[in-house]
């Protein structure tokens, strides 16, 4: 809906309202070649975006392997998807450009893939509101266990078992 007043524009357009399900439908679209192109090279598929970066749109493939990711495994990765998304067209003919990474450092935790890649190393949990027996929003310790319910973590050698309602997100916690 837009409305006018003078010569100024005020409201969104319906592209602004019909773009998030031609999102979705994008990277449903391009997921499972995504995923057979990314794990045949072993690598695990960690997320898939498509976004618009200045003006530009960029599907963004974001991957990971237990040695970490260098710039050559996301070329490799890159050179690898060109053609069979070529050939799937995943935009409908829409231009874009494709962007390969290594999900980075501080990357908030989406799946429970995320949660077991990272058990036994340090995170920093950010809740919604403080819990019984911390007064901060933030704690940091070392995961042990994420399921449906609930988030384990050991803060100070003491075992803590979060319901995962009140956690907002888990990522790594880096240390400057």
């Amino acid at each position: 809906m837009v409305w006018y007043f003078g010569s100024m524009r005020v409201g969104f357009a319906r592209s602004q309202v019909l773009w998030r399900p031609f999102i979705n439908s994008v990277i449903e679209k391009a997921r499972p070649t995504v995923e057979e192109v990314v794990s045949k090279l072993g690598y695990e598929l960690v997320d898939i975006e498509y976004k618009t970066l200045y003006g530009d749109k960029h599907l963004v493939v974001y991957i990971a392997n237990d040695d970490g990711v260098s710039l050559d495994d996301c070329e490799a990765v890159s050179n690898a998807l060109d053609a069979p998304l070529d050939a799937l067209d995943p935009t409908s003919g829409a231009p874009y450009s494709l962007d390969v990474s290594s999900p980075g450092l501080d990357r908030p935790f989406k799946t429970q893939r995320d949660y077991e890649r990272n058990y036994g190393k340090t995170v920093e949990i950010k809740l919604y509101a403080p819990v019984t027996g911390h007064k901060d929003k933030l704690l940091v310790g070392e995961l042990v266990l994420k399921t449906a319910d609930a988030v384990q973590v050991n803060i100070d050698g003491k075992n803590e078992t979060l319901d995962a309602r009140s956690v907002a997100l888990v990522r790594p916690h880096v240390e400057f």
